[in-house]
């Protein structure tokens, strides 16, 4: 059984793909700082014990902790290989993630996002762990570029997030280019994960007010807040409101397990940069009259200004990562505004 470190496994991503990962027999060792997360998901986790093994408590081990405390992650390794669970293999989901706030605290999020991933890689290279697959997103692209992205699309990020996550991004194919016979690297870029487990048990927890679109509708929806703003009701698409593309939180969790398969089968190239997307565009009115006609209730909606370096159009082309992985998303939008309803309702605060 193959150990994989999750940095940020309590957090919306992390404790999906720790789901995932659970159904392939992987032992787990999570970390997190719980800025932006609950250390409830993971309890929840262990007690629900989704998958019924008996052995659940010995597969997922979590520890707090900071990626930027470089004697942290020294221990964590430590003990890992102590126990003779070294690590194989670590999926990178710790970070700071609000576009608004990343303008707002630029030198936070430059220092937790890439120095704290630069930490992380340092500690794997002095343990020769070199199999790494990295968070990345879809905000590395240029506005200038038309949809469908391609993995080699012109890359300008309009934000200080988005700039983050390029500067990882090149720093990782750098450190292959130059010691490419040690590493495996496999950087995803995610377009717009939305939904939640089936089972309604797990889903998006924010802790504050939400960034994103999908949490904020759903909290509307359960009238924990009184209306949902739409940015923009005249941009040149069919109803006059942005296009994204949207990927159920479960078939991007399955996409890491594809990268970790891909690094395991020999991985021909060291350093991939893969789209997880659907490549289908939908429209924020689409997304809100689709969540009504699913689940059967009504969303109070108003139009507003848009948001500054906003753009019209986004979704993936995602074939490589069809070709490559042999992954692709099965879930439909209809899954993802029925399994996102079904976690509000029965968690109306979060975990």
């Amino acid at each position: 059984m193959d150990t994989v470190l999750v940095t940020g496994g309590a957090g919306f991503i992390g404790i999906h793909t720790v789901i995932a990962l659970l159904e392939k027999k992987y032992r787990i060792l999570i970390i997190d700082s719980l800025i932006n997360s609950s250390k409830k998901s993971i309890e929840r986790l262990i007690s629900k014990n989704l998958l019924k093994k008996e052995s659940i408590n010995s597969q997922i081990i979590f520890i707090n902790g900071d990626i930027r405390d470089v004697n942290f992650l020294r221990s964590v390794f430590k003990k890992a290989s102590k126990s003779g669970h070294i690590i194989k293999y670590v999926l990178h989901f710790a970070g700071l993630k609000s576009i608004s706030d990343s303008i707002l605290f630029p030198d936070e999020y430059w220092e937790v996002n890439v120095i704290g991933t630069k930490r992380l890689l340092k500690v794997m290279k002095e343990n020769n762990c070199h199999n790494f697959v990295f968070s990345s997103s879809a905000t590395v692209y240029s506005l200038d570029e038309k949809s469908p992205l391609k993995e080699n699309s012109s890359l300008s990020p309009n934000n200080q997030y988005g700039y983050t996550k390029l500067a990882v991004e090149k720093f990782l194919e750098g450190l292959v280019h130059d010691q490419e016979r040690f590493w495996r690297i496999v950087c995803l870029r995610y377009f717009n994960p939305i939904g939640a487990h089936p089972s309604g048990d797990f889903g998006e927890s924010p802790l504050n007010t939400p960034n994103n679109l999908f949490p904020y509708l759903c909290q509307v929806a359960s009238k924990k807040r009184k209306k949902l703003y739409i940015f923009g009701q005249n941009w040149p698409t069919s109803d006059g409101t942005c296009i994204r593309d949207y990927i159920h939180i479960m078939d991007l969790a399955e996409g890491h397990i594809a990268a970790i398969d891909y690094i395991k089968s020999g991985a021909k190239e060291p350093f991939l940069i893969i789209n997880l997307g659907t490549g289908l565009g939908t429209s924020v009115l689409e997304l809100v009259k689709t969540f009504e006609n699913v689940n059967n209730l009504r969303i109070d909606y108003e139009f507003i200004e848009r948001r500054e370096k906003d753009k019209a159009i986004v979704y993936a082309d995602p074939n490589f990562a069809k070709r490559i992985l042999n992954w692709e998303a099965k879930r439909n939008i209809f899954d993802m505004c029925k399994d996102g309803w079904n976690w509000q309702k029965k968690n109306p605060d979060g975990y």
